[in-house]
């Protein structure tokens, strides 16, 4: 194959690289697949002899590299807050993210009752939703475990299902039953400690 059309072929690869990363709303997907895009056009800008594209991108890589850094470093402020099913907040924060949640859990019920909701805040900022129902064994079944898109890095779910397990089994809570979703919220699931255990509805468990 001649060269130029390889150069014109890593050309059209990192335009449309850039352009996908400026669709996302995970910034630290964002991040990652502009800083991909960025590192292909600087070797794209190398390979037809431009020093200015070259340059420009190499720069971009290390502004891309500073901030996942720093996301990574930075300490963040988590915090979880109750409410009960009459909130006002808790049914306009459901309507709002109704298509989403529907995307990630399509099989979740908005009308059903349930008797155990709980905000996730990052940095005071309701990121991250958990509701379901306790049985009389103190089972939790979760039918909903939303985040909100610009926190979708698993931190949520890390701190959640990991640094605070311990208040799951404070509130008696014997054992966690998690729905499936689609195939990001299931590998989410499973990044933050789920198995998948059968077939049904409640389809992951989480051991305390």
């Amino acid at each position: 194959m001649d060269s130029h059309v390889i150069y014109e072929i890593i050309g059209y690869v990192a335009s449309l690289l850039v352009a996908v990363s400026l669709m996302m709303s995970a910034i630290i997907k964002l991040r990652i697949v502009n800083m991909i895009g960025a590192f292909t056009f600087s070797v794209y800008g190398v390979l037809i002899g431009s020093v200015p594209v070259a340059a420009m991108n190499a720069f971009i890589v290390l502004i891309n590299i500073y901030y996942l850094i720093k996301l990574y470093r930075d300490k963040e402020y988590f915090q979880l807050l109750n409410v009960n099913k009459e909130s006002k907040y808790l049914d306009a924060f459901l309507r709002f993210y109704k298509e989403d949640i529907l995307n990630y859990q399509p099989d979740f019920d908005f009308k059903q009752d349930y008797n155990f909701s709980l905000f996730v805040l990052r940095d005071m900022v309701p990121a991250g939703l958990i509701l379901g129902n306790r049985d009389e064994k103190g089972v939790l079944k979760i039918d909903l475990d939303f985040v909100i898109p610009n926190f979708r890095d698993f931190k949520i779910g890390e701190y959640l299902f990991g640094e605070k397990i311990s208040y799951f089994k404070g509130q008696n809570i014997t054992g966690i039953l998690a729905a499936s979703g689609n195939s990001d919220h299931n590998r989410y699931l499973e990044k933050t400690g789920f198995k998948q255990v059968q077939s049904s509805l409640y389809s992951y468990e989480l051991k305390l």
